[in-house]
């Protein structure tokens, strides 16, 4: 890879913004920051190390780096792959003269990134709160020496923060904060498999996720179908490259389930939005695709497998009770959720059947769902987001 995108010959007349994303979800939610960004400023360089959205969107990517989480959170044999990404970032800003750096998500990977630019001269937005409120409280000392602000996706993360003397806003949340057109998701959903009932796995958008999670989500679902004859089955992987390993590694699914793909590279979320509004009851790993389902006030069961030593990890790391982010938002435990977990398929069988058996049950679990939605209203991420930015550079300039 190259950093053919450096300017040459001549300053750019306004000084250039630097978005670095490490997964597919931050690569869709930088997208339509910098597409509102692009709006309100056409004049200003935007850079990326990113994906296919944020290019879309009006980004010069830079580096290709949204596409499987892979330096998200570096491994022992990848280590020397980061450290090169990280030099040739901190390279390229520096001649650039980055005034700005967006780092989205993934803090393992664009802390230290954040650490370099800040010390040669960037001011530092985060896009994405780290969610130290739930682990590691104690990293919020580093995070007050590189931040100039954080964009907070979530509605209690402002107030803390700011109890911790670090500026944070609350910008609303680029899942939730869509409209939603039921018609056409009729429509959609039509071409999708038949079967009642319809249970919906999303067994996560990394292939890490996928192998720990998806032959559990498989076994749960046969089991419903042995209770119920005619249960229709919907895996949705986040791009065709990741169906195309799912199928290959499980060449005979369960009678009744299938495998549908959306494409990053489409810029949308057509395919898992008409997935959730087919459902009946959605299986979702822990992680913002459970606001996915929320969204459409889906009664959902959460999963995340781990080993026996990862349970025991993430009680003595973990701070807070609930991990699925419908029951932080509720404050209460408002859906079932093994997360972590290392059992078997009974106990998600057990609260799936709870739905199924009772329509008050599942009818009890959209009404709660609609008030965690309540928080979020009258919010515009994008704008919100964009406007901070863009606030924050006229406020500040850029440092020298």
């Amino acid at each position: 890879m190259t950093t053919s995108a450096v300017v040459e010959d001549e300053t750019p007349a306004k000084a250039p913004i630097l978005f670095t994303a490490f997964e597919p979800s931050g690569d869709a939610h930088a997208a339509p920051v910098i597409r509102a960004l692009r709006a309100r400023d056409p004049s200003r360089p935007i850079f990326a190390w990113g994906g296919p959205r944020m290019a879309a969107a009006g980004a010069e990517v830079v580096e290709q780096t949204a596409g499987d989480g892979v330096i998200a959170v570096p491994s022992l044999k990848r280590i020397g792959s980061f450290f090169g990404e990280l030099k040739r970032i901190e390279t390229f800003a520096a001649r650039n003269r980055v005034a700005l750096h967006v780092p989205v998500d993934s803090p393992a990977a664009n802390t230290p990134i954040a650490q370099r630019l800040r010390r040669g001269g960037a001011r530092v937005v985060h896009l994405v709160a780290p969610q130290y409120w739930a682990w590691g409280p104690w990293r919020r000392k580093k995070l007050q020496r590189i931040t100039d602000l954080v964009l907070c996706l979530l509605p209690f993360e402002e107030q803390w923060f700011r109890e911790r003397g670090i500026p944070a806003k609350f910008v609303g949340h680029p899942v939730i904060n869509r409209e939603i057109d039921r018609g056409e998701l009729d429509e959609r959903a039509k071409g999708l498999p038949r079967g009642r009932p319809r249970i919906l796995m999303l067994p996560g958008s990394r292939s890490s996720e996928i192998r720990k999670n998806l032959a559990l989500l498989m076994r749960v679902f046969a089991e419903l179908q042995a209770l119920r004859h005619g249960t229709g089955g919907l895996i949705v992987a986040a791009t065709p490259e990741i169906a195309a390993g799912i199928r290959a590694k499980y060449p005979s699914l369960p009678t009744g389930l299938h495998v549908v793909s959306g494409d990053a590279r489409g810029g949308g979320n057509d395919i898992l939005d008409a997935a959730v509004h087919w459902c009946d009851v959605a299986l979702t790993v822990s992680g913002t695709v459970s606001l996915d389902v929320a969204r459409q006030m889906k009664p959902m069961v959460g999963v995340y497998r781990t080993s026996p030593l990862g349970v025991v990890v993430a009680k003595i790391m973990l701070r807070i009770p609930d991990r699925l982010l419908p029951n932080v938002l509720a404050g209460e435990r408002i859906v079932p959720e093994f997360v972590p977990y290392c059992g078997g398929p009974g106990r998600i069988v057990e609260a799936v059947e709870t739905y199924l058996k009772d329509s008050r049950v599942a009818a009890e679990a959209q009404l709660s769902l609609k008030r965690v939605l309540t928080q979020f209203r009258g919010h515009d991420f994008a704008t919100e987001s964009s406007s901070a930015i863009l606030d924050l550079l006229d406020r500040t300039g850029r440092p020298a």
